[in-house]
Formats: C-alpha cells, structure tokens, sequence
C-alpha cells in the first residue's frame, strides 16, 4: 500500500537545473556584498543617491554575505532563502522610494525560491505544485 504523501524520485536533471539557477543569485549576491566592501566610487555614489550613509557599506556587505551564505549551504538553505527574501525586499522599497526600477531585486528573489524549489524536496513536499486534475482529489 503507497501512501499519497510519497514523493515520486526526482530527476538529476531537476536537481541540477535547481543548482544552477540557485548559483546565478548566489554569484550576483556575493558580487554585490564584495562590492559593498571594496567601496569603489560608483558603489557609493549609488548609496548616495538612494540615500543611505556610505558608513553603511560594510554592514550591509556582511548581512548579504551572510545570508547569501547561508542560502548557499544546503542544510541551511531555506533559512537563508528566508532571510535573502526579507534583504531583496528592503532592496525594492529602496528603489521604490527613489523611483528606479525595482525589477532586479524581484527576479533575485524568484530566483532565489525557484532554484531552491527544484533543489530542495522538504520544500516541495511542503508546495506541491498541482495540476486543475489534482484539485479534484
């Protein structure tokens, strides 16, 4: 007797896919915390121009290394993912603010949960992704 809650096996190249498109925000986050320390000119003209002190730099370069991470490593992932989501989404009210646009901040943090969705089968279990057939049952 198979009970309903049982997952079916996943792919590797599911898995794989998840990796990789877990590996685009991770590069583009850990670029960007790198950023923050290094402080080149364009960096803080940009935190001056969204109006944040340029003493804020490090900082905020430590949280996104932190949390980005912490995404990175698969027993912590969902904690990190957790956290990316709450610094992205400080990022668009930010550029909401100043009236930029605030796309990229958004697709980091679709990314962040796609790619953790297709990698992670806790949280897959936890969002089934259903079909309108599946609805029925």
């Amino acid at each position: 007797m198979t009970s309903e809650t049982q997952m079916a096996p996943v792919s590797k190249k599911l898995i794989w896919t998840g990796r990789i498109i877990s590996a685009l925000p991770v590069l583009m986050l850990l670029m960007s915390a790198a950023m923050k320390f290094a402080k080149p000119a364009d960096v803080m003209e940009g935190f001056e121009k969204l109006g944040y002190p340029e003493s804020l730099a490090t900082g905020l370069g430590i949280v996104e290394f932190v949390c980005t991470a912490l995404y990175a490593i698969p027993q912590t992932a969902v904690l990190g993912a957790i956290l990316l989501t709450g610094y992205l989404g400080g990022a668009t009210a930010t550029h909401v603010r100043v009236g930029e646009p605030f796309i990229v901040p958004v697709i980091l943090g679709i990314l962040v949960w796609g790619g953790l969705f297709l990698r992670d089968k806790r949280l897959r279990a936890l969002l089934p992704l259903r079909t309108m057939n599946d609805s029925s049952k």
